[in-house]
């Protein structure tokens, strides 16, 4: 690995203009010195083109990718991954901040590793509400603000499977040879991160950093809310990719244990579709579990 590889942030933007510029400033404010940072603008409907634009007359070597139609974050990231180069990836919302010593950390981990198949580093995110005030951390930590259970790290594809807090997704840097390798984000599906990190531990390694490397800004309309919102129709959008992407992880699985693991993950999108009464969704959870039941049985 050379001293200090280039690293490519793509930048996603959609109405975050009230925040974008924070972002902006905390890639180019990094204490990393071989930072490649394009900008994409998924056409949005506030002020937030004009305000990067502004932004970009002071930093004209800034890459800018202005959509003129809305194409979702999957298809944008993926057009920006087009032009991105070295050998690292960082997927930043424009909402979301970098703390200056993030590139390094998660340089720093690639280089120290000890797993020979290290694909993707991750840390802890402080979660702060819209106005910028701290709200918590999303891993809970001690008063050294390391974390209090242990991350698994290396192998951790029946983690990601069965849910819960296995990542956060945020905070990761991605070997760019992994995108590569997996064609990006799947276009078909509303979000993108659960398929990406189902696929990326099939095949490769995650580390894991004990620190503090960026904020995440939990805004009232973000994509994590509406996956319980209730007879809402981007709601069913995300949901009905959630219950492609774990037919997808089906495929993926080798063993026994990895069925067991995901049964888990279909049971809690199963309450979640009773909840948001999106009876349709759970008849397709109804079949496909009795399918991979059944799958279990005879193997």
């Amino acid at each position: 690995m050379q001293h200090n590889p280039l690293v490519t942030i793509i930048c996603l933007c959609y109405n975050q203009g009230e925040y974008v510029l924070q972002s902006l400033f905390s890639v180019i404010n990094q204490d990393y010195p071989t930072i490649k940072l394009i900008i994409v603008d998924d056409c949005s409907t506030d002020n937030s083109k004009a305000i990067i634009e502004k932004w970009l007359l002071d930093f004209p070597t800034i890459q800018f990718i202005a959509n003129e139609t809305n194409l979702g974050s999957t298809k944008s990231f993926n057009k920006a991954l087009k032009e991105a180069e070295g050998e690292f990836i960082i997927d930043l919302a424009a909402d979301d901040v970098l703390l200056p010593n993030c590139v390094t950390s998660q340089i720093n981990t690639f280089k120290n590793t000890t797993y020979k198949n290290l694909g993707i580093v991750y840390g802890n995110v402080e979660l702060i509400t819209e106005s910028g005030a701290f709200d918590s951390y999303y891993f809970p930590v001690d008063n050294f603000k390391k974390v209090i259970t242990k991350r698994i790290t290396g192998s951790i594809y029946e983690a990601v499977l069965s849910g819960g807090d296995s990542i956060c997704s945020v905070s990761s840097m991605v070997k760019k040879s992994v995108f590569d390798h997996l064609n990006g984000y799947d276009e078909r599906l509303a979000y993108e991160d659960l398929d990406f990190w189902i696929r990326s531990s099939r095949i490769y390694d995650f580390d894991f950093i004990d620190e503090i490397l960026l904020q995440k800004r939990i805004v009232k309309n973000s994509l994590g809310t509406d996956f319980f919102k209730k007879n809402d129709a981007r709601a069913r959008k995300i949901n009905y990719s959630t219950y492609l992407i774990l037919k997808k992880a089906i495929e993926l699985n080798k063993t026994e244990k990895e069925n067991k693991s995901i049964l888990k993950r279909i049971h809690f999108e199963m309450i979640l579709a009773y909840k948001t009464s999106n009876n349709s969704l759970l008849l397709k959870y109804i079949i496909l579990e009795i399918k991979l039941r059944f799958q279990l049985l005879i193997s």
